[in-house]
Formats: structure tokens, C-alpha cells, sequence
């Protein structure tokens, strides 16, 4: 083509010009085609390789196993909890208050004081689901403020009452308590 002159070659394109337009518009569905059919199977694979790699921290561990549907239709016994019967605010209190240690403190302090100062308790906190106790707060009533005696917690089904001593500053069972009191 370096030897032939201009003209020629300006006519050799013009008389095939079909076939240069089919050339070039096969070249461009090429590569319409098959650019994002090679992206997502690189994309893939480079995805495969990330995955299959040893996780290098705790935050990259992965489920290991799955049980097949086989493992899943075998029977297995399962151990239900009976279920527990809550109790409310007012059986919370009732149960602090009826106490017998804090039904002698209340005789007390109301026989010392000669009356003026009586003894009383409040629920003061419920329970949640971090923390399944209510907490009782026995004190004493005065006309110009309270003053705290004892702090318990009940838990929420009523089998546990715990005391709070104030000078380790954690809750302690009523046996620990009783054991504290005879001291």
C-alpha cells in the first residue's frame, strides 16, 4: 500500500466499505461481550481466593461445618425448661418485708423512737433482662428524710433474696446474712 498513490487508496476504502463497518462492528460486539463475561469471572475467582484463605483474626472465623439434610432428619432430644412463674412488684415486697430480721428492725427503731421514726420499704428497681432481680429498699421514714437500712434484690421468680452488704459492697444469701447479724 506504501507504493500505490493516494488516490488509490482512498478508492480501495470506498469500494470495501462494508466490510471495514462489519470488521469494526464485530471488533465492538467482541468486546461488549466478552469484557464483562472476563470481569466477572476474574472478579469471581479473585473472590474465591479471599474466601478460601485462613482467617487471620477472630473477626474472619467462618462457619466450618454445615449438617447435611441427613444429620437434620435424625430425632434428637431436646431438654425444654419448665416454664417459670414470674412474680410481680407486690410479692417482691411482701416477701422482703415479712422478713423476720426486718420486722424486729422495724419494732426496734419504732420503740426507740418512741413512734416518730417508722420503718418502711420500696421497690426501687425491676427487673431486665441483664438483670432479673427487683430491689427492695427497706429505710427508715423520718419526717425530714429517709435513711436506708438494708438493700435487697428478690429474684423475679421469688426463689432467691440476697443482701446487700454495704462493706464488701456485693449481694450475699439471707443464710450469709443471718450468719452476719448473730455476729
Amino acid at each position: 500500500m506504501d507504493d500505490l498513490p493516494l488516490y488509490q487508496t482512498a478508492s480501495m476504502f470506498e469500494q470495501q466499505p462494508s466490510s471495514f463497518t462489519k470488521m469494526f462492528r464485530d471488533s465492538c460486539m467482541k468486546k461488549l461481550i466478552w469484557c464483562p463475561i472476563m470481569a466477572t469471572l476474574l472478579i469471581g475467582f479473585t473472590d474465591k481466593l479471599v474466601l478460601s484463605q485462613k482467617p487471620q483474626n477472630y473477626l474472619q472465623i467462618s462457619l466450618k461445618y454445615s449438617p447435611s439434610f441427613v444429620d437434620l432428619d435424625a430425632p434428637t432430644a431436646v431438654k425444654v425448661s419448665q416454664a417459670t412463674k414470674e412474680i410481680d412488684e407486690k410479692t417482691a415486697f411482701n416477701l422482703v418485708w415479712q422478713l423476720p430480721q426486718v420486722q424486729r428492725k422495724a419494732r426496734i427503731i419504732s420503740q426507740l423512737s418512741q413512734g416518730t421514726i417508722k420503718v418502711d420499704a420500696i421497690v426501687d428497681g425491676y427487673p431486665t433482662p441483664d438483670d432479673p432481680y427487683y430491689k427492695v429498699r427497706v429505710f427508715e421514714d423520718e419526717p425530714d428524710h429517709n435513711t436506708t437500712i438494708y438493700w435487697f434484690r428478690v429474684l423475679n421468680t421469688g426463689d432467691v433474696i440476697e443482701v446487700l452488704d454495704v462493706i464488701e459492697n456485693k449481694y450475699i444469701s439471707l443464710e450469709e446474712w443471718r450468719a452476719q447479724l448473730k455476729r
